[in-house]
């Protein structure tokens, strides 16, 4: 679907209108979508007019269920407090601290110790599944304190994750039926609805038992955003508490396991890049520990060393280009606007902004556009990253409501891509199909099935150690890299990863 949009797009310059309800008088307002990949446009909507597009009631119904009226569900004075106080927890250290200990702990204790067991048993592996599991385990640790364990080396059904899953599917089939069809079919308890109904007891359930066990701990010190909420002076309902955690557990679980899952896929089909990540991984870490010797192997990548990889999180932002993992965003319009484009938009009708097409449009990132090339993230010399412009790239989202949770996602993916670079050579199953599955989120349909295999380094550190002996030009101190790409950009890595309150 996101290519036919893309497509659309393509061909109308940026911006059409659709209409997917034909009643006459309803379908000029309610019916009447506007579909757009202008910067200018998304600029327009995201920032300029920021309180003429809201959610919206139809957005805010369809997931009122699962996420009430947090963060992510709501508008105005609702959204604008949530947002505040979320912005003070994610600007301090201790909760990047925080973040970085359980990544480090799974990464250490249970995600590197699977894929060795697969290598050494020469069995593929679910990629994308395991990297899910990960990242779940983590955002619950960060969001409420507690490790589901769901990535154990038996791979066990966790209870709370299931009911997660079939709660955000039936979200999803929301979208795709008209509101009265499937409010009848709550109301009747049929289908995904009535799985929905188990699944947010089942979850309630959960997270009951979390807060009551974290108030009767009272006197003992927790680092989660749950424990950071229940701080505050203000007294906040359990229920509220459920959907502050549930609403960063949607933000945190599925789109940086899907971002991954696209780069390591991307990383397999282009070597040139994968041996220039490594190039970079090895020098920090010469620099950092010495030469190779098991304390490479004994801990995952430090604070201080993640942030070195300059190259990696160019290539992360590139897959983002590519595969956002959240392809489409949509809006309502409160009143009569005109686009800078010049597109009129009624009041009452739906504005949708496909970040997916966005970083296919040549007019946008070139004749280029459909290459895989993280130089184009670097400053000409190499050493640092440099942003686009922020609404050519909204895979975190742009304006007033931007990803408060950008810099941990970062480090969460930088840490986990650099433990399994280093480690293993990792190869796409031989006829493995790897298409995207219609769902919120840009999952991989069929999962990404990969063998696993040893990872020679000694290659690499013999350029490493050439390109110390010649004094090239580097990236961070010492990895040598092709000038044939560079974008010059207009926003310093330091801006681009500062926390935005």
């Amino acid at each position: 679907m996101h290519d036919w949009i893309t497509d659309n797009l393509s061909a109308a310059g940026g911006t059409y209108q659709t209409c997917i309800a034909g009643i006459p008088f309803l379908a000029r307002k309610q019916g009447l979508v506007t579909v757009t990949c202008d910067p200018r446009n998304v600029e327009h909507i995201l920032k300029a007019r920021f309180d003429n597009y809201p959610k919206g009631p139809t957005w805010q119904s369809v997931f009122h269920d699962l996420l009430g009226e947090g963060i992510f569900n709501s508008d105005g004075d609702t959204w604008l407090f949530q947002r505040k106080t979320a912005a003070l927890e994610f600007t301090t250290r201790t909760l990047r601290q925080a973040m970085g200990r359980w990544v480090n702990r799974a990464i250490k204790h249970r995600f590197c110790p699977i894929l060795e067991s697969a290598r050494l048993r020469a069995e593929p592996v679910d990629l994308q599944d395991l990297l899910l599991r990960l990242t779940f385990d983590n955002i619950c640790g960060l969001a409420f304190g507690k490790d589901p364990l769901t990535l154990s080396p038996d791979l066990p059904e966790n209870g709370f994750a299931v009911s997660f899953d079939q709660a955000t599917e039936a979200t999803l089939q929301r979208f795709i039926v008209p509101e009265p069809f499937w409010q009848l079919r709550k109301w009747l308890r049929l289908g995904l609805e009535s799985d929905m109904s188990r699944s947010l007891q089942h979850m309630d359930s959960y997270l009951s038992d979390i807060i009551s066990t974290r108030k009767l701990e009272d006197g003992n010190p927790h680092d989660d955003l749950l424990s950071r909420f229940m701080k505050k002076k203000e007294s906040y309902s359990e229920k509220f508490l459920q959907h502050v955690a549930l609403n960063f557990i949607l933000a945190g679980r599925d789109t940086s396991s899907n971002a991954l899952s696209w780069f390591f896929w991307l990383v397999t089909q282009n070597p040139r890049v994968e041996e220039k990540i490594l190039l970079e991984i090895c020098t920090v870490l010469v620099e950092a520990r010495g030469e190779l010797s098991s304390s490479w192997f004994d801990e995952p990548l430090g604070f201080e060393e993640v942030d070195r990889l300059m190259y990696l999180k160019a290539a992360l932002s590139e897959t983002l280009r590519l595969y956002p993992s959240v392809p489409e965003d949509s809006k309502h319009v409160v009143s009569d606007d005109v686009l800078p484009t010049g597109v009129h938009v009624p009041a009452g009708s739906a504005v949708t902004y496909s970040i997916y097409s966005m970083g296919r449009m040549k007019f946008i990132w070139g004749d280029d556009c459909s290459e895989f090339k993280p130089e184009r993230w670097l400053s000409p010399d190499g050493t640092k990253v440099e942003g686009h412009d922020a609404y050519k790239f909204v895979a975190f989202n742009a304006g007033p409501r931007i990803c408060l949770g950008k810099d941990l996602a970062y480090l969460q993916m930088k840490s986990i891509a650099a433990a399994v670079l280093l480690r293993h050579r990792l190869t796409v199953v031989p006829g493995h199909r790897v298409e995207q599955k219609m769902s919120l989120t840009l999952f991989m349909k069929y999962g990404l099935m990969v063998e696993v295999g040893t990872r020679d380094l000694r290659p690499i550190l013999e350029k490493v150690k050439a390109v110390a002996v010649e004094g090239s030009p580097t990236i961070n101190g010492g990895v040598a890299l092709a000038k044939d790409n560079g974008h010059e950009g207009s926003t310093t890595d330091h801006q681009l990863a500062a926390p935005v309150a």
